[in-house]
C-alpha cells in the first residue's frame, strides 16, 4: 500500500465534507412538516451549477406534523415566479427513503434524484420542491437558486 500523505487526506476529507453542506434554501409553505436540512450533491456552492446530463442527489430532512398513508413530490422550475413543471424520475416518497405510512412526530430522510437532461436550456432559475401528503396539504416545500450549464 502506498503512504498517502496527512495533507493530501485531509484536504480530499475537507472536499467531500464540501461536496455535502447543507444548503441555504427558503421555506416555501412547508405546512406538515418542518425541515431540518436540504442537501444537493454535488452543489458545493450557490447557487449550485447543474450541469446538463448529470443527475444531482436530493436528501431532504424533515419532521412530520401529520400522519399520512403517503406523499408525492412536485418540482418546478420557477422563471418570472411562474412554476413550470419539472419531470422527476420517482414522486412517490414513499419510494424514496420515506418509510410509510408517515407518523406524526417522526423525523424522515426523503432521497431523490434531479435528472438535468441535455435539452434544458442554460437558464438561471429557482428550484422549487414540494412533497406533498395523502391530503394535499405541504409537508414540505423548498427552494434554491440553480444555474444550468453545459
Amino acid at each position: 500500500m502506498v503512504p498517502v500523505p496527512l495533507p493530501l487526506l485531509l484536504a480530499l476529507g475537507a472536499a467531500a465534507t464540501a461536496l455535502a453542506e447543507p444548503l441555504r434554501f427558503v421555506d416555501c409553505g412547508s405546512i406538515d412538516g418542518s425541515i431540518q436540512e436540504v442537501n444537493v450533491s454535488p452543489c458545493p456552492t450557490q447557487p449550485c451549477l447543474l450541469h446538463k446530463g448529470t443527475s444531482y442527489s436530493i436528501n431532504v430532512t424533515f419532521a412530520s406534523k401529520i400522519e399520512s398513508q403517503g406523499s408525492k413530490a412536485r418540482v418546478y422550475g420557477e422563471m418570472l415566479h411562474v412554476d413550470i413543471p419539472f419531470p422527476i424520475p420517482e414522486p412517490d416518497g414513499c419510494k424514496s427513503g420515506i418509510q410509510c405510512p408517515i407518523q406524526k412526530g417522526h423525523s424522515y430522510s426523503y432521497l431523490n434524484k434531479l435528472p438535468v437532461k441535455n435539452e434544458y436550456p442554460s437558464i438561471k432559475l429557482i428550484v422549487k420542491w414540494e412533497l406533498v401528503d395523502d391530503q394535499d396539504q405541504m409537508l414540505f416545500c423548498w427552494k434554491i437558486p440553480v444555474q444550468i450549464t453545459s
